[in-house]
């Protein structure tokens, strides 16, 4: 084994001097080329079916079924225009992945001929087997009816691989009985309640705004190990992540990295994977260096919060692909080397109207500001109200790794908004309001106007995992390997179902003869005071900051198996419901679906460290162990005291030590294992992997790195950390 990490790093140092690097000058050029665009339906499709297409989209009107057979026919013609043989329906199944099953539009005829042919059934729905997808209880085994419907407000695009075109169709997935089974189909129900609670709500201050769309920017960090080094690291390989590995005598501490020149090898790959995501209409903008070494990051511009996502789930099948051209991998699990920062996915929302206005991005009038203020507090106020949530939205097994840990948000979830915001707040609570209103003049009596604001009126906090920053709420504490569909139907839910309470309220004062803004502004300052508990500060790092958090009563749900419960409790479950996003059964089924993700997870690691270490670390340990003894044995043979030897036999004690703790723990940890695996309850496993199993992670890495540190370097096995993370 330890000639195959030697000859992974002579074939990761070869690669070093051989980039091709060609960025193209004008993206502009080809831009959305893969993408059916609104410009490619408007070529292809009759005009009365185009102006229909458009109107059924800005309206969520139903497609006919004879629009859908023009749609088909004009995305056969482009498809094959451009070389693509097959089509799929590409979608997002609750494993975390994309899905697609691809079928030919090659169609032979009775008479020995054939045809290309593509029916508005065939764009409309299919029916993948669904038997092998996850379904937390929703349908049998053996049932292997499921449903793929097409999402039209998500353009379909041509995907190539392996000399390979394929025209992918977005959709949803259902099962038999109309049950979601992924992530698509709750995030659009979710921001359709949020669309109409938000109008409802700009209403009393526009009555020309109709639409309000979520938008969503999404910050993507991962990291690159040359393809040789990954292939010699079974950790890697089957959990994303290194098990084992004494930390590199440099890591991030001299902070070189950050920012700092992208090496020439890793430049070529992010150009590559920008010419292709733009290709695929994807808008990457920005591309760096993170803050450990071979850590980098890329971002797009911001989108429709489904466009968003869907783009993505996209690029993160792109990296992959384009990073074995560069013979990389790709790693995005959220730790994937302990002792550095991990991956997070940054998610910067806001709502925008048909008019053009950012509802968070506060206005130069009272008037204005109002309508800012109403939405900006009610965003405080649901996250406030559902802050376990929140968190149980961004919860997972490599997620835990990373909150909290110093580096990331902690498993708090508080609000940042900054001095001058919050300020704003606190005089518009205590601000003493005239009863009986004229005019607007005398409304804003005694209350501080809202002042004219930058969008970067204040610093940033990195510590906070709910921050405003300038225009828009930047979901910090989202995983890099999450689909950020489950975080997005979270906030869109209980915003939603924030604002429909706040109308309900002001309504109701109305209603009583309250002057409409008085009405808007009493309420705004009642949330402003029940959510004050959220907002916070300070660095969201310290002990303190925890201490604090319980006084105020906010939760600090440190693993997933305990912060899944809140899925399943009444209010939640009624809002849910309440929203049309999921019916009772369906919040049972996701719990149960992250709770089998999450131990099976843990108990794949788990089977790797007993695997790692019983037949690659140990033998190599014996070895090494070995050539000491018979080293030892020989200077006794010359005749030499025992000083002459005595701290090598100090090593074969350390490594007798050393191998002993490991492979006692390991055995433990099996039998653990074993215990868990009889259990029936999907949570009481999940629990007994998270609180029986894994502790016995850390114990048998601190063995196992103190190992490292002795065995003599030529017959250490695995790829170590330095070579994983410098050789780039």
């Amino acid at each position: 084994m330890s000639g195959l990490r030697f000859k992974a790093v002579e074939t990761a140092v070869s690669r070093l001097n051989r980039v091709d690097t060609h960025e193209t000058t004008k993206p502009s050029l080809f831009f959305g080329k893969n993408v059916f665009t609104t410009a490619k339906m408007k070529e292809y499709l009759p005009k009365n079916a185009y102006e229909e297409l458009v109107d059924t989209v800005d309206t969520g009107k139903p497609i006919t079924l004879d629009l859908a057979e023009h749609i088909s026919q004009a995305m056969k013609s482009w498809a094959i225009s451009n070389g693509v043989t097959h089509y799929t329906h590409w979608f997002q199944p609750l494993t975390g992945a994309t899905a697609e099953k691809h079928d030919a539009f090659f169609e032979p005829l009775p008479d020995g001929s054939a045809i290309d042919k593509f029916t508005a059934s065939a764009l409309v729905q299919q029916e993948p087997d669904a038997s092998s997808f996850p379904s937390g209880g929703i349908r049998n085994t053996f049932e292997a009816r499921g449903y793929t419907g097409w999402d039209p407000s998500s353009p379909a695009f041509i995907y190539e691989t392996g000399g390979s075109k394929t025209l992918c169709i977005p959709t949803i997935f259902v099962s038999y009985t109309g049950e979601a089974l992924d992530y698509k189909a709750p995030l659009l129900k979710a921001i359709n309640a949020l669309d109409k609670a938000a109008v409802d709500v700009a209403n009393f201050f526009d009555k020309s705004i109709t639409k309000v769309t979520a938008s969503l920017g999404i910050e993507q960090e991962y990291f690159l190990v040359d393809l040789a080094l990954f292939n010699a690291r079974p950790d890697l390989q089957l959990t994303g992540r290194t098990l084992f590995g004494h930390m590199s005598a440099k890591g991030q501490q001299l902070e070189d990295h950050y920012f700092g020149a992208i090496p020439e090898r890793v430049l070529a790959f992010m150009v590559d994977i920008e010419q292709e995501a733009l290709k695929l209409g994807i808008p990457l903008k920005t591309r760096h260096n993170e803050v450990a070494p071979s850590q980098f990051e890329c971002a797009p511009m911001f989108e429709e919060i489904n466009l968003a996502i869907d783009h993505n789930q996209l690029l993160l099948n792109l990296m992959e692909q384009v990073a074995l051209r560069h013979k990389f991998k790709v790693l995005i699990h959220e730790k994937p080397y302990a002792d550095i920062n991990g991956s997070g996915k940054h998610n910067n929302w806001s709502m925008i109207t048909n008019t053009g206005v950012n509802l968070l991005s506060p206005g130069k009038t009272p008037k204005n500001n109002l309508m800012f203020l109403t939405f900006f507090t009610n965003v405080i106020k649901a996250v406030h109200d559902h802050a376990d949530l929140m968190r149980a939205s961004i919860a997972s097994a490599g997620n835990d790794h990373r909150l909290g840990a110093n580096e990331a948000p902690p498993a708090i979830i508080s609000i940042f908004l900054g001095s001058q915001l919050n300020a704003v707040l606190d005089e518009v609570e205590t601000a003493r309001v005239a009863k009986k209103v004229k005019n607007e003049a005398l409304l804003w009596h005694g209350i501080p106007k809202i002042p004219q604001l930058t969008l970067d009126n204040t610093d940033r906090n990195r510590t906070s995992p709910f921050a405003f920053t300038g225009n828009k709420f930047e979901f910090r504490a989202v995983g890099s390997a999450s689909n950020s569909a489950s975080p997005m139907t979270v906030l869109s839910a209980i915003v939603a179902n924030q604002l429909i309470d706040f109308k309900a309220e002001v309504d109701k004062q109305i209603k009583k003869g309250t002057k409409k803004d008085l009405a808007l502004l009493n309420v705004v300052r009642k949330y402003i005071k029940e959510s004050k508990a959220i907002r916070f500060e300070g660095n969201g790092y310290s002990q303190e900051w925890e201490e604090e958090a319980h006084k105020r009563g906010l939760s600090n749900i440190k693993t997933t198996p305990k912060a899944l419960d809140v899925y399943i409790n009444e209010k939640s479950i009624a809002m849910f419901e309440k929203l049309a996003i999921f019916s009772h059964r369906e919040s049972e089924a996701r719990h149960d679906i992250l709770l089998e993700n999450y131990f099976k997870k843990i108990q794949i690691e788990a089977r790797v460290i007993g695997e790692i270490v019983t037949s690659i670390i140990a033998p190599a340990a014996f070895t090494y162990q070995n050539t000491l003894i018979t080293n030892i044995k020989g200077l006794k043979d010359l005749g030499l005291a025992g000083d002459a030897y005595g701290s090598q036999a100090n090593l074969v004690e350390r490594i007798s030590n050393h191998i002993n703790t490991i492979l006692v723990d390991a055995e433990a940890m099996r039998q653990e294992r074993k215990k868990a695996n009889v259990l029936e309850d999907t949570r009481e496993k999940a629990i007994a992997y998270d609180e029986k199993v894994k502790p016995y992670f850390d114990k048998i890495r601190y063995h196992l790195n103190k190992l490292e540190q002795i065995v003599d370097d030529r017959q250490w096995p695995l790829p170590k950390l330095r070579e994983l993370l410098f050789v780039r």
